[in-house]
């Protein structure tokens, strides 16, 4: 998440900002929007992108193009990002890009594991994309409010993390996987609480977050996170890695029910 920040957003007509922040879901934990500060050509208004509109990123450039144009985004609807996304305001986006909405479905993304197979199924059962409203009567009802669970990836950094058995460290960065935008680790610093290193721990072993407190509460003892294989964020995170985390802490791997990731790769 860290190496995303400041990438620029590129529109099929030109450059729309670059990234400020990223908005994730604390229920599903996956990144339901960017938030792009679009700088002077549209007077620093902060807008929300979702991971629907992302192209292949290019990762030399830091680039993220997107498939959609500057008067779109232009004309979008307007959202503060200082204050909580209502649900509202959601459905007034996606309804104004014609986007399916995410909740309701038993996937990550409705009835889709990621955004690119939500569409398909959206326009295999449309016949083709809508550009209208869609019917709220069928989709929104008692979803007009204010949705505490979509977060702020900035705000959970540096929020302590606490085993069963006391503080073990810090979050310090979080990995996202490319094609799904799932966030799939923490990565939390140790060396505060002994000279330690960088561990990762999966969000299915957290047992709560208190937003009040800046505290992440996981299933694991301090013991087992010590001894957890060390993190190095120069290298790629493949599967073999990802194995031996899991294997250490006794788990099942995520990704049997999932095609094989690609991640990008935090470097802070």
């Amino acid at each position: 998440m860290n190496d995303l920040e400041s990438y620029a957003i590129r529109a099929t007509d030109g450059d729309l900002g670059h990234v400020k922040d990223f908005y994730f879901d604390d229920q599903a934990w996956v990144i339901r929007y960017l938030v792009v500060d679009t700088g002077n050509w549209l007077s620093n208004r902060k807008v929300l992108i979702s991971p629907i509109a992302v192209d292949r990123p290019d990762w030399a450039g830091k680039v993220l193009p997107v498939s959609i144009t500057k008067e779109q985004v232009r004309n979008s609807p307007d959202i503060d990002t200082d204050k909580p996304v209502s649900r509202q305001h959601e459905m007034d986006y996606l309804g104004y890009f014609g986007y399916p909405y995410y909740w309701g479905g038993s996937g990550l993304w409705g009835m889709g594991v990621s955004p690119p197979s939500m569409m398909t199924m959206f326009h295999d059962r449309t016949g083709t994309a809508r550009r209208e409203p869609h019917d709220r009567t069928k989709f929104g009802s008692g979803l007009d409010h204010d949705d505490p669970h979509l977060r702020s990836c900035q705000e959970i950094l540096g929020y302590r993390i606490e085993a069963t058995d006391g503080d073990i460290g810090h979050v310090q960065g979080l990995l996202v996987e490319e094609d799904t935008w799932a966030i799939r680790y923490i990565v939390v610093e140790t060396s505060h609480w002994w000279s330690g290193h960088l561990v990762l721990i999966a969000p299915e072993w957290i047992r709560h977050v208190s937003w009040a407190e800046n505290t992440v509460a996981i299933n694991l003892r301090r013991q087992a996170v010590k001894g957890a294989p060390p993190y190095d964020s120069t290298a790629e995170l493949d599967r073999m890695l990802e194995m031996d985390i899991y294997n250490h802490y006794g788990r099942n791997g995520y990704w049997a029910e999932h095609e094989e990731p690609e991640f990008m790769i935090s470097k802070r």
